[in-house]
C-alpha cells in the first residue's frame, strides 16, 4: 500500500505564486505536487489545447508510487493493462529469457507494471490537477523569463505581450525546451541519437483473427525483439482493445525534422526477414509515423541562481526510450520538487533556493544514471549476430541475475535503484538536517492509506 499525500493547508506568508511551463506529463505532475504542497499553480501551454499525442507508454514500479501517491490510482486502473511479464527474443522470434513483472513488482511493496495509451496517462494528470484547483491555460507561448534583481519573483512574457509574475516558473516544456534555451542563454538543440521510432496502434481484434498472435492480446504481456541495428516492442492497450508496436531503427530523416509520416512499405520492408509474426503485425498497419529519437546532456545547474526559475524532465534529462524510463524520470522530478517545497515555511529567496538545491543533488545523478543506461540499452539491443550477441544472450540467461545484462529490470544493481525509489525519502536524506521539514502547518506529512 502506497501512502496517499493530502492537500497541505498553507498561509499566505508561505504559499507560493508558481507558474509550470508545458502541459505534458512532466509538466502536469509538477503541477499535481505542488498543488499537494499547498501552493498556488498555473500552468501554460503553447498548443492551442490540452491533448497527448503518441501510443503506448510503459509505467514501473517506482513511477507507479508516485502517481498512486497523488491519489491516482484508481482512476489510472480504469484505463490500465498489467502485463504479466516480459520477453526477451531475438530477431528470428527465439526466446533469449523472461521475467515475471508479479514477483518484480513483489519487490517493491504498493507498486506495480502498467501500461497505458498515453493519452489516458496524460488525461488523468489532467483531471487531478484541475481537481486540485491548477489554472490551466492554452494558446500560452512564453517567450521570456524575466528574474528580478533581489530574486524574490520571476516575470513570465508570453508571445501575446502579456505578462505574469510569479514566485517560481518551473520549464517543463519538453525536449525542444524554449524555457531551457532561455535559462542557458543560448540555443542549445537536443542531440540525435541515430535512432527512430515508428509507433504503431493496432486493432486487437485485428489480432485476434489470426491464431498465431491472438496470443500476443489474451496474455498480456511486453514482448521485445533485439536484432542487428534495431529491436521491436508491443504490448496490449486498454484492457485488450488496442495493441501497441513500436519500431526502432537506423535515424534517416532529413536534418531539421523531428516527426514525419512514414512510408508503410518502407517499414515493412525493414523487418520482412524477422520473426514472421513481426510481418503479420505490420500487414495490419495502414499509416505510420516516425519520430526522431534524441537525447538531453544534462546540465551543471537546472536552477536559476535566484530560486525562482528550475527545469525538469525532459528540458533538462531526456532520455531514449530504451529503459522504459522518460516519462517516469519527469514524474519523479515533479514529485521530488513536490516535497521539498512542502517543507519551506516562507517565501524568501533563501528558502526557494535551498529547496532547489535538495531538488537538484535529490535527481541530478539519479537521471543522468538513467539517461546512461537508456544509451547502453540501445548498444545492447541492436548487437549484430555474432560473439558479442551471443554473449549478451548467455548473460540474459544466467540465473542469479548479473549486472549489465540486457534485460535492466532485474539488473542486480540497477533495478533496486530504479525500480524501488522513493522520493519522500530521497528529500529527507537530501534535506539539511538542521532545518525542521513538518513545514508550516500541521497538515504537512500526513497521509492516508488508499487501497
Amino acid at each position: 500500500m502506497v501512502p496517499v499525500q493530502i492537500k497541505a493547508q498553507r498561509g499566505e506568508e508561505s504559499k507560493l505564486k508558481i507558474i509550470v511551463v508545458g502541459a505534458g506529463l512532466g509538466g502536469l505532475g509538477a503541477a499535481i505536487a505542488l498543488l499537494l504542497a499547498g501552493h498556488e499553480v498555473s500552468v501554460l501551454e503553447c498548443a492551442n489545447e490540452i491533448a497527448e499525442v503518441g501510443a503506448g507508454i510503459q509505467v514501473l514500479p517506482n513511477c507507479s508510487r508516485v502517481l498512486k501517491s497523488w491519489g491516482m490510482g484508481p482512476a489510472l486502473e480504469k484505463y490500465a493493462t498489467r502485463p504479466r511479464g516480459v520477453n526477451m527474443m531475438g530477431w528470428k522470434g527465439n526466446l533469449i529469457s523472461s521475467m515475471s513483472f508479479h514477483d518484480s513488482a513483489a519487490q517493491y511493496p504498493g507498486t506495480c507494471y502498467w501500461d497505458f495509451h498515453r493519452a489516458n496517462l496524460h488525461g488523468c494528470l489532467l483531471e487531478r490537477a484541475l481537481e486540485l484547483g491548477a489554472n490551466v491555460r492554452c494558446r500560452a507561448r512564453v517567450m521570456n523569463v524575466e528574474v528580478i534583481p533581489d530574486g524574490a519573483t520571476a516575470t513570465v512574457k508570453l508571445e501575446n505581450g502579456e505578462q505574469i509574475d510569479a514566485d517560481l516558473v518551473v520549464g517543463a516544456d519538453g525536449i525542444n525546451s524554449r524555457l531551457r534555451e532561455i535559462m542557458l542563454g543560448r540555443p542549445d538543440p537536443p542531440t540525435p541519437t541515430g535512432d527512430l521510432a515508428y509507433r504503431l496502434l493496432l486493432s486487437a481484434k485485428d489480432i485476434m483473427k489470426d491464431p498465431e498472435l491472438a496470443s500476443f492480446v489474451t496474455d498480456p504481456q511486453v514482448n521485445y525483439w533485439l536484432g542487428p541495428d534495431a529491436h521491436a516492442v508491443n504490448y496490449v492497450l486498454r484492457g485488450g482493445e488496442l495493441f501497441n508496436m513500436v519500431l526502432l531503427v537506423p535515424d534517416d530523416m532529413p536534418a531539421g525534422a523531428s516527426t514525419l509520416e512514414g512510408n508503410v512499405e518502407e517499414m515493412r520492408a525493414m523487418y520482412k526477414d524477422w520473426d514472421p509474426r513481426i510481418p503479420k503485425f505490420l500487414k495490419l498497419c495502414e499509416s505510420v509515423y516516425k519520430w526522431r529519437l534524441c537525447i538531453r546532456k544534462g546540465l551543471d545547474e537546472w536552477s536559476h541562481p535566484s530560486g525562482a526559475f528550475t527545469l525538469l524532465g525532459d528540458s533538462v534529462h531526456a532520455t531514449l526510450p530504451y529503459l522504459a524510463s522518460g516519462a517516469g524520470m519527469a514524474l519523479e522530478d515533479g514529485a521530488v520538487l513536490g516535497e521539498c517545497f512542502s517543507r519551506i515555511k516562507d517565501k524568501s529567496p533563501a528558502s526557494k533556493k535551498m529547496a532547489l538545491e535538495v531538488y537538484e543533488n535529490c535527481r541530478k545523478r539519479r537521471t543522468e544514471m538513467v539517461v546512461e543506461r537508456g544509451n547502453m540499452q540501445q548498444y545492447l539491443y541492436h548487437l549484430r549476430d555474432g560473439p558479442e550477441q551471443e554473449e549478451r544472450d548467455r548473460r540474459m540467461r544466467m540465473k542469479p541475475t548479473v549486472a549489465g545484462e540486457a534485460l535492466a529490470w532485474r539488473d542486480p544493481e540497477l533495478a533496486p535503484k530504479l525500480l524501488g525509489y522513493h522520493h519522500v525519502k530521497d528529500v529527507d536524506e537530501h534535506w539539511p538536517q538542521s532545518i525542521s521539514a513538518t513545514g508550516p502547518t500541521e497538515s504537512f506529512g500526513m497521509t492516508i492509506p488508499r487501497l
